[in-house]
């Protein structure tokens, strides 16, 4: 069994990022932060996801940012920036650490990262220092080396993961009765009372299932 840990770490007033400016400015968490081109004389393509309630100004505010494409209540931009301006994002991947996951609440950047020592955890916040005002470890999940206990398997689940619109989603199918079984409500009445679409309700319930048993699950190294 893997001796590695889990951990998330909290980025706040980074330098050089638009993405935390927009999450700041609009109050609006920014998801599926990616980006590709990190070296090249082109620059760095990258990408995210906001609900389309602040698009408008996302596009006013933020001219470089283009849309891509409509998913659910939730709009996809993609911009370019210099990749050579200093970067929390590249900060973390140059010391050998592939982001596993990466947003944007209220100006901070949400780092979740998987790695193989403390020791590594320990050079990226030092790195972070120079790209941030601050650094702050939100959660850290430590592998069991020794394989099997007698304490309880506890597991810590983010919500923050989820956009504010997938947590309601949820919150109201859960109210609503949609996990019981037999189920008090169906899909369709869950997105009536949410007053969406059905395709766009079962969208941001997959997404959110999939992001909370992600979170769920991969603790179990």
């Amino acid at each position: 069994m893997p001796d590695g840990i889990r951990t998330e770490l909290a980025v706040h007033e980074p330098t050089s990022c638009p993405v935390s400016t927009i999450s700041e400015a609009e109050g609006e968490s920014v998801t599926d932060i990616n980006w590709a081109g990190q070296g090249t004389d082109e620059g760095v393509t990258e990408e995210f996801r906001v609900s389309q309630d602040v698009s408008s100004a996302v596009e006013s505010d933020f001219e470089c940012a283009e849309p891509v494409v409509d998913v659910g209540d939730e709009r996809v931009y993609r911009f370019k920036r210099n990749h050579e301006e200093a970067c929390a994002c590249e900060v973390v991947e140059s010391v050998g650490a592939p982001v596993a996951d990466v947003r944007a609440r209220s100006g901070t950047l949400h780092f979740t990262l998987h790695l193989e020592s403390v020791d590594k955890l320990r050079t990226i916040v030092d790195r972070l220092d120079d790209a941030a005002e601050r650094v702050e470890l939100r959660y850290l999940v430590h592998a069991d080396a020794s394989g099997g206990s007698d304490e309880p398997d506890r597991a810590l689940v983010d919500r923050g993961a989820l956009t504010d619109r997938q947590q309601e989603v949820l919150q109201t199918a859960y109210s609503m009765g949609y996990f019981q079984y037999p189920r008090d409500s169906n899909a369709t009445t869950v997105a009536d009372e949410l007053n969406i679409g059905l395709s766009t309700f079962t969208e941001h319930l997959a997404v959110a299932q999939r992001k909370l048993l992600s979170e769920l699950l991969s603790q179990r190294v």
